[in-house]
């Protein structure tokens, strides 16, 4: 079969997926990626794998292949290089449905943010960039779990795999040109890492615009409420939206201490939520803390808005940081992660070594990794018309 000038096969059956195992022994590489629907569910469903390798461009079909074993077999290989553009979001699917990662792993996105793109730069500007080749982006959002595919669903989803092959050969020289090749593999074996795709249960509550507003109690019935929405919607495989939409949970929050009439009386709140479910909310409420759920609580961010000093100086590091990259041309979100800056803001005494060793460490320095790990006893010297960060040496040691 041929799609936009592009030769492919549809795989659809046990035999077809056969054969291209048969086909593709030995080969050395293979580009990946996924087309899935996860809006309306909880467990996110594959509808498409598409595939590139020496010998040609494959399309699987797993809503009618259903054992793709040898898909897996391939993923697993670490003879076989996986070359793949934000694979995080694919990993994460073969990890829940599959219990795999994919191993040997080049990732196009992360690798261009080595070499001076932002991250995430998207996949079409960086072919684009890099190969002067317009994608079309046409099927970004399309019912793929839908029979048959039409001819535009493919072409889009072939273009996922067809130029990534290109990619990695120029980016890697590039790599390779500014000594960071080994840098970008650091990066790449976070996503063959099964913990990375661990989830916390509590992350909800902990994160919620809400959570540092509320009483002690609210806060655990706040809790509580998150991981019911989040059991009750894998048990139904429905979104957590469909259950218990995000919009009542303030006033569900708010109201619940007064008891069943209040959420009942509560205008804003549909009578056929609270017909449901009110008599779970007020018993949800009303059941003692445990100590787990105090443990949980306790893990809530501190407010640091009474440390305006602290503030600064995390804001100053961070613009050090983001001038050093835009100099060495490298990304600023690969090298000072948005969640590891948002934890180190909320919590002055936080800081994970991990984080900060291998490539990351070797980037930015002994002095600058010593600023944010000892950021309490960083200060600000005012000089005649010059400044100097300095650290209280003897509260260090």
């Amino acid at each position: 079969m041929s799609e936009g000038g592009v030769n492919y096969e549809l795989i659809e059956n046990a035999d077809g997926l056969a054969k291209f195992a048969e086909a593709n022994k030995g080969i050395e590489w293979m580009c990946f990626d996924t087309e899935f629907i996860g809006e309306r569910r909880f467990l996110t469903l594959i509808c498409l794998i598409q595939i590139g390798t020496p010998h040609g461009f494959y399309l699987v079909d797993p809503l009618k292949v259903k054992d793709i074993q040898p898909i897996i077999d391939l993923l697993v290989d670490k003879n076989v290089l996986k070359i793949v553009h934000a694979g995080d979001n694919d990993y994460r699917l073969f990890n829940t449905h599959f219990g795999i990662l994919p191993l040997n792993t080049f990732d196009t996105q992360l690798a261009a943010s080595f070499i001076g793109y932002k991250h995430p730069v998207g996949f079409s500007k960086l072919v684009e960039s890099e190969l002067g080749i317009m994608v079309s982006k046409g099927y970004t959002v399309t019912d793929w779990e839908k029979r048959p595919f039409q001819p535009k669903q493919l072409k889009y989803a072939l273009h996922d795999v067809v130029h990534l092959y290109d990619l990695w050969k120029k980016i890697s020289k590039q790599l390779e040109k500014k000594g960071r090749l080994s840098w970008a593999y650091e990066e790449f074996k976070l996503l063959e890492d099964p913990s990375s795709y661990e989830t916390d249960p509590y992350k909800e509550v902990l994160e919620s615009n809400i959570v540092k507003s509320l009483r002690k109690r609210e806060q655990v019935f706040l809790l509580r409420l998150m991981l019911w929405r989040t059991e009750e919607a894998q048990r139904r495989n429905h979104s957590k939206e469909m259950v218990l939409p995000s919009k009542y949970i303030g006033a569900i929050v708010r109201d619940v201490h007064s008891g069943l009439d209040a959420l009942q009386n509560d205008r804003r709140l549909p009578d056929s939520l609270i017909g449901k479910f009110g008599k779970k909310f007020v018993e949800l409420y009303d059941a003692p803390a445990s100590a787990e759920e105090k443990e949980v609580l306790s893990r809530i961010p501190r407010d640091n808005s009474d440390n305006p000093k602290q503030d600064i100086l995390m804001e100053m590091l961070d613009l050090l940081v983001r001038y050093k990259c835009l100099q060495e041309g490298i990304s600023h979100h690969i090298v000072m992660p948005r969640n590891i800056l948002k934890k180190m803001k909320n919590d002055k005494d936080y800081f994970d070594d991990e984080v900060f060793s291998g490539w990351r460490r070797e980037f930015l320095g002994e002095e600058i990794v010593s600023w944010f790990k000892f950021r309490r006893n960083l200060e600000i010297k005012f000089l005649d018309g010059k400044f100097e960060l300095k650290m209280q040496e003897a509260e260090v040691e």
